[in-house]
């Protein structure tokens, strides 16, 4: 394409992008931390089927990595007056967790004695 056609297309793409962002935000599914996009279907879900679902979407489940990203989760528990699974699980060592992946946390805010191992956590 010639320059000003491929200015027209990126032009009309960002529109469009635009637009789908300010439905979901009027809709509470989409919020923005530090150059991320954390997003919810709104829908109750297993771990499993939700790590389905975020890989289906070209991401991955929330993981916060500082304090703003644990308030962008936060925005979709409170909106949503719901839990929040977490990219994040028990080492081998109890009681010491890591990501899914297997490298160690760099963040947490847990209430204290928490997670306690009690109910799904």
């Amino acid at each position: 394409l010639v320059d000003n056609e491929m200015g027209d297309v990126i032009h009309q793409l960002e529109h469009q992008i635009s637009r789908l962002e300010g439905v979901l935000r009027l809709e509470n599914k989409i919020t923005a931390s530090g150059g991320k996009i954390f997003a919810t279907n709104g829908k109750k879900a297993d771990f499993l089927t939700t790590l389905k679902k975020c890989k289906e979407a070209g991401g991955s489940i929330a993981t916060p990595r500082n304090p703003d990203e644990n308030d962008a989760i936060l925005y979709f528990v409170k909106n949503f007056n719901t839990y929040a699974y977490l990219g994040i699980k028990e080492s081998l060592i109890p009681k010491k967790f890591q990501f899914l992946d297997g490298t160690q946390l760099n963040y947490t805010n847990w209430h204290l004695n928490e997670p306690s191992g009690k109910g799904d956590e």
